[in-house]
């Protein structure tokens, strides 16, 4: 139930969100090069952000670069064959729903063994992600782009 009136909100972090922007738009255009500079300035984000955000999606194999004239990164696969979830999994990678849920000694509880809410959100993490892999970045590309 909502608090206040506000709606649940399922976050993810800007990293993700700034990595879906970009692929929203290259899907707009699957056989165009954008430049990081390009998508920067369309975006108002980070060029360094976005390089960043660019590698690991180069290295996952759903996009690919290139340099020189005409250079720079456009989809690795057709837009329809990326699923939303394989890409949100790629950029959350080691992120988790919840402090209690994330690897490591800072994950440390003091309900183990008690908590039942554990469960739930890594059921609610997998329903979230199912939902997304029945999506494809076809589904939700930007409108192409016209020059003025």
């Amino acid at each position: 139930m909502p608090i206040q009136g506000r709606p649940a909100t399922v976050r993810l972090t800007a990293f993700t969100d700034y990595g879906l922007r970009m692929l929203m738009r290259m899907a707009s255009a699957p056989a165009r090069a954008f430049t990081t500079a390009e998508l920067a300035a369309e975006f108002g984000l980070s060029r360094h952000h976005l390089t960043k955000i660019m590698l690991r999606l180069g290295r996952a194999g759903i996009v690919a670069t290139r340099r020189g004239g005409g250079g720079g990164a456009l989809l690795a696969r057709p837009p329809a064959e990326i699923r939303l979830g394989e890409v949100v999994r790629l950029l959350e990678d080691g992120q988790a729903p919840a402090l209690c849920l994330a690897p490591g000694p800072g994950a440390a509880c003091g309900l183990d063994g008690r908590c039942r809410l554990k469960g739930r959100l890594r059921s609610a993490e997998a329903a979230f992600l199912a939902d997304l892999d029945r999506a494809s970045l076809a589904d939700i590309a930007l409108p192409a782009l016209h020059p003025a």
